[in-house]
C-alpha cells in the first residue's frame, strides 16, 4: 500500500523470493507502480534509509495488461523481453489479478464455455451416478484436466453449461475462486447440442470466444490456436485432428472408362471435428435462443451465409474419451502428457 514503511516492503520481498516484485496499490486498489530489491537498493545509494516510505522507492509507470483488451501481441512482447510478472489492471487501473510467465504460458483475451452437460451414456456404468467430465484420469477429473490448462494460459472468465448431475460439477469446482478465476454455470433444462446452450449467456467479457467439449484430453496450444485465429481473419476455427487413410492397391483417376493417371497405394489425409472452437462474438447471433443446436449446424451456416470457417489442424495429442476404450487409454496416456 502506497505510504507503508519500506520496512515492511523489504519484509514481503523476502518472503516472495524468487517473485521479489511488489506491485504497490492506494487504498482504492489503483496501482501506483512497482517495487523491488533493485529499486530499494538504488534508493539507498540515493541516501534515502529506513525511514522513508514505499513512495519514495517505487518504480512509477510499471508495465502491466489491462483486462479485456486484445493484447495477446502485447503479452508476448512482455514474455519475450523477460518480463516475468506483470499485474492484471481493470478499466480503473485497479489490479485484479498477477500473471506470472513461472506458472502461466501466455494471458489470452477470451471467455471459454466448457460443455458439460451430457449424459455419458457410452460409459455407463461409470456415468450411472457421476456425470462424465468428473471421471478421473489420473489424479483429478476430466474437466479440471481442461480447465487447468485453460487457466495456464491466463484465460480467467469460464462458463460451464451442466445438465446432467450438473450439481456435481457445480459442487465440486465451486466458483473457480480456489483457482483464482470466476466460473459462471449455464443449466441446461433440455439437451441444447454441442453448442446451444451458449445462447443463454449475456454477460460475455470479450471480443472472442472459445468453446469446448469437457470430455477432451489434449495438450492444445491455445496460444497458437489463438494467433492463428486472429491471423486467418475467421468468423469461426475449428480444431482439426488429422486422419491418414492409407489405400494398399493403386487408385485409378477415370473418366467414361479412360484411366487418367493412378497412384500406388496413396495415402489420403483428412480431417475430423475436435470438439473445440474459437469464433468471434458477433457470430453467437446466429445461435438459437433454447434450441438443440450443435456446432457443426452453426460452422454449416457460416459457410452457407458466406463467412470463413478456419481449419486449425492439431500436430499434438488428443482424445476423445468417449467410450471405455478411449477411457483405458486416457489412463495409460496420461502418464505421458505434459498437460
Amino acid at each position: 500500500m502506497t505510504g507503508s514503511p519500506i520496512k515492511s516492503a523489504l519484509a514481503k520481498l523476502n518472503q516472495l523470493a524468487a517473485d521479489a516484485i511488489l506491485f504497490v496499490v492506494d487504498q482504492d486498489q489503483r496501482l501506483i507502480g512497482s517495487l523491488t530489491d533493485g529499486d530499494i537498493r538504488r534508493g539507498f545509494l540515493k541516501n534515502l534509509n529506513l525511514d522513508n516510505v514505499v513512495n519514495d522507492f517505487l518504480q512509477p509507470n510499471p508495465r502491466f495488461v489491462r483486462k479485456g483488451d486484445d493484447n495477446i501481441l502485447k503479452v508476448i512482447e512482455f514474455r519475450n523481453k523477460q518480463f516475468r510478472i506483470l499485474p492484471v489492471l481493470d478499466g480503473n487501473n485497479r489490479v485484479i489479478n498477477i500473471i506470472n510467465f513461472r506458472f502461466f504460458k501466455s494471458y489470452l483475451p477470451v471467455d471459454a464455455i466448457i460443455m458439460a452437460g451430457g449424459r455419458g451414456v457410452r460409459l455407463r456404468p461409470l456415468t450411472d451416478k457421476i456425470p462424465k467430465p468428473l471421471l478421473h484420469v489420473g489424479d483429478k477429473p476430466i474437466i479440471e484436466h481442461n480447465l487447468d490448462r485453460l487457466i495456464s494460459y491466463g484465460i480467467d472468465d469460464v462458463w460451464i453449461s451442466i445438465r446432467y448431475r450438473g450439481d456435481q460439477i457445480k459442487e465440486y469446482l465451486g466458483d473457480g475462486d480456489s483457482k483464482n478465476i470466476k466460473i459462471e454455470y449455464i443449466w441446461e433444462d433440455e439437451p441444447l447440442g454441442t453448442i446451444g446452450a451458449v445462447s443463454k449467456i449475456s454477460n460475455l467479457q470479450h471480443d472472442n470466444i472459445l468453446v469446448t467439449n469437457s470430455d477432451l484430453l489434449t495438450d492444445l496450444d491455445y496460444e497458437d490456436f489463438f494467433l492463428d485465429f486472429l491471423n486467418s481473419k475467421a468468423d469461426l476455427s475449428v480444431v482439426t485432428i488429422p486422419y491418414a487413410v492409407k489405400v494398399p492397391y493403386a487408385v485409378l483417376e477415370t473418366s467414361n472408362n479412360h484411366v487418367l493417371s493412378f497412384k500406388e497405394k496413396p495415402t489420403y489425409t483428412y480431417y475430423s471435428n475436435g470438439g473445440i472452437y474459437l469464433l468471434k462474438r458477433h457470430v453467437l447471433k446466429y445461435i438459437p435462443k433454447e434450441s438443440f443446436y450443435n456446432a457443426t449446424d452453426l460452422m454449416e451456416h457460416l459457410i452457407n451465409n458466406g463467412m470463413k470457417v478456419n481449419s486449425y489442424p492439431l500436430r499434438g495429442y488428443w482424445l476423445d474419451i468417449g467410450n471405455p476404450e478411449d477411457f483405458k487409454k486416457a489412463q495409460e496416456d496420461i502418464n505421458h502428457l505434459s498437460l
